[in-house]
């Protein structure tokens, strides 16, 4: 059985808990999640009967064909209004939507759809799944760790190369470093980066999710580095904070508080562990050393085909940790007009220690 296949029985089986008859999927990412289909147009009607049904436009016929080759397939560019037609005309009674995908519009027009399909007989009652396809994803299987690993070791090396040929230098741009990290990284494999990659610099550290400008490297400043690389679909996520040329005294402490607090909350993940506690265990060193009010953000979150995923670890985070999750670990204190620190790193939650799958050092590296 195919890993897709896999997945749609797990699905299979929440439908029938529910009392579903069937499941009309319509995130793109959850319908390649469930049938491996990778184009801009799908949706899949799961059936608990297992009479399944993916559907497309006339653009994606070959490409169904390969990728999904053991779903009955629908072509009409009409995507959903098409399969929800066919769900009546088989019989549901009962549908399961993705309530967090479809607009307002498209609940509406859904339930005109099926109104018109039952033709004056039963209409067929919508249930919201709400995220059920999300919480599967949320713990990896081996192949999906597979392809974590590969687009960490990507971003890894795509670092190395460049801190080797002194491209992390006084007199460059934020712009020019971050631009040269993504094609460094394509050109070692990756589809795309991540997400949009963090290049921050002197006062612009003390920025969490500072966008790269034309701010130019300086001696004595930090440099925080938070990029990914995107491979087979799955994101990678990782942010260094380096010193160019001399490290003062205060970003030495700063940098050492926060490598503690990163490291307390890379020993926190355990199975079964509360997503709060985890939080916890590394926001209390630096509240500890009275930075509370400098930590700004939860302490890390899922990646996989999306760069933000289940589960969340923050405070106001909730449920526990599983084998297989793929998170991060990313504590920071961020002084502002002065600069600010993040290390970050992503793993795998295992039955015995995390699996780390972002290699780069994380002493202080001063360049």
């Amino acid at each position: 059985m195919s890993r897709a296949r896999e997945r749609r029985e797990v699905l299979r089986a929440t439908a029938a808990e529910r009392g579903l008859d069937s499941v009309l999927v319509t995130n793109l990412l959850n319908v390649r999640y469930l049938t491996g289909f990778t184009g801009s147009n799908g949706a899949l009607l799961l059936r608990v009967d297992g009479r399944d049904l993916f559907g497309t436009d006339g653009r994606y016929t070959t490409q169904a064909g390969v990728q999904v080759p053991d779903v009955e397939l629908l072509v009409d560019r009409a995507t959903v209004p098409a399969l929800a037609r066919e769900a009546v005309r088989r019989g549901s009674g009962r549908i399961g939507y993705e309530s967090h995908d479809l607009t307002v519009d498209g609940l509406h027009g859904l339930e005109r759809v099926l109104a018109d399909a039952a033709a004056g007989g039963p209409v067929p009652e919508l249930a919201s799944v709400r995220r059920a396809v999300e919480a599967q994803r949320a713990v990896k299987d081996a192949d999906e760790v597979e392809s974590l690993r590969r687009a960490c070791a990507v971003a890894d090396q795509a670092l190395a190369e460049l801190a080797a040929e002194g491209a992390l230098r006084p007199g460059r741009t934020e712009l020019e470093v971050g631009r040269e990290l993504d094609a460094r990284m394509l050109a070692l494999g990756a589809e795309a980066p991540s997400f949009e990659t963090i290049v921050a610099t002197g006062a612009n550290s003390a920025i969490p999710h500072h966008r790269p400008d034309r701010t130019e490297l300086r001696p004595g400043d930090f440099l925080k580095l938070d990029f990914g690389a995107t491979v087979e679909g799955y994101h990678s996520d990782m942010t260094r904070t380096l010193v160019l040329a001399r490290a003062a005294d205060w970003q030495r402490e700063v940098y050492a508080l926060v490598a503690e607090s990163q490291a307390a909350g890379r020993a926190a993940l355990a199975v079964g562990a509360d997503v709060v506690a985890v939080d916890a265990a590394a926001r209390d060193v630096i509240v500890a050393a009275g930075h509370g009010e400098h930590f700004t953000h939860g302490l890390g979150h899922g990646v996989g085909l999306e760069i933000h995923e289940a589960p969340g670890i923050g405070q106001q985070g909730a449920g526990t940790l599983a084998a297989g999750m793929a998170v991060t670990v990313e504590p920071g204190v961020y002084l502002p007009g002065h600069g600010g620190v993040r290390i970050e790193d992503t793993l795998i939650v295992t039955d015995d220690a995390p699996e780390l799958l972002t290699l780069t050092s994380k002493e202080l590296l001063v360049l």
